[in-house]
């Protein structure tokens, strides 16, 4: 944009304004007394997830848009920022790691009833992927009235029926993209979204893993909630089973 051309009310911006600086670094609110060390970082984590989730649904919303405009590069280009985004998300997680049970505990009472498995964010993310089995349903069901961020994701095609119809668009199938080379892109789509998925499933199973280092295995959530045990029976849950599928046909008889 040249300086002709820039709009009069951009004059005053800088850095801290624009991030909005002032504001976003007021929102890490202690509620440990005597305020406790440790509570910065496990809110500082989190909210990062949450920001990087928002990202990540807003990605996941030009995905959809470039799969229904049969776009097969631009969801390339799509899927290959999102799977940067999940690396994020998963690497942030080693974080947490370095909080002690001992320590967490000593805080764990101020979080009240919040619990991760009330992140509307996460949850809309799951159904945009895919999600869609009784399980996943019924915990939506038990968490009350389902938010319309995962209402409005689940009651859009998932990921996995808009790639389905791209294929038929460019009237091929699975099978024949991975054997016909003049297929490449739509190749390199379908492991793109392939590595979106083990990505989410590693960040499943790192989570699995932290919840359990710091408040162990049998324990519930924060807020009394299911903790690692729903975390644990997500890990294997897929969001493109046709995409799996089809590489048990090369190995047939």
């Amino acid at each position: 944009m040249t300086e002709s051309s820039k709009p009069p009310e951009d004059e005053g911006i800088n850095y801290g304004s624009y991030l909005a600086l002032d504001e976003l670094l007021s929102l890490q609110r202690v509620r440990s007394f005597p305020e406790h060390p440790d509570e910065l970082l496990f809110i500082v984590v989190h909210q990062a997830s949450e920001l990087w989730f928002k990202l990540i649904l807003h990605e996941l919303r030009g995905l959809e848009g470039q799969l229904e405009a049969s776009d097969t590069l631009g969801a390339v280009a799509a899927v290959k920022r999102l799977n940067a985004l999940v690396r994020i998300v998963t690497a942030q997680l080693s974080a947490l790691e370095t909080l002690p049970p001992q320590r967490f505990a000593q805080f764990r009472g101020y979080l009240g009833t919040s619990s991760g498995s009330q992140s509307q964010q996460f949850r809309a993310i799951e159904a945009m992927s895919g999600l869609r089995d009784q399980h996943f349903l019924q915990v939506l069901a038990d968490h009350g009235e389902i938010p319309e961020l995962v209402q409005k994701a689940l009651d859009r095609p998932p990921l996995q029926e808009l790639f389905n119809r791209l294929l038929t668009t460019h009237g091929v199938t699975l099978e024949e993209i991975y054997v016909e080379e003049h297929q490449r892109p739509l190749q390199m789509l379908a492991e793109g979204l392939l590595e979106y998925e083990q990505g989410f499933a590693m960040w499943r199973f790192l989570h699995v893993q932290l919840v359990e280092r710091i408040i162990g295995p049998l324990t519930g959530g924060t807020g009394g909630t299911l903790g690692s045990r729903y975390l644990q029976r997500t890990v294997s849950q897929r969001f493109f089973p046709d995409l799996w599928a089809v590489r048990s046909k090369f190995f047939k008889g």
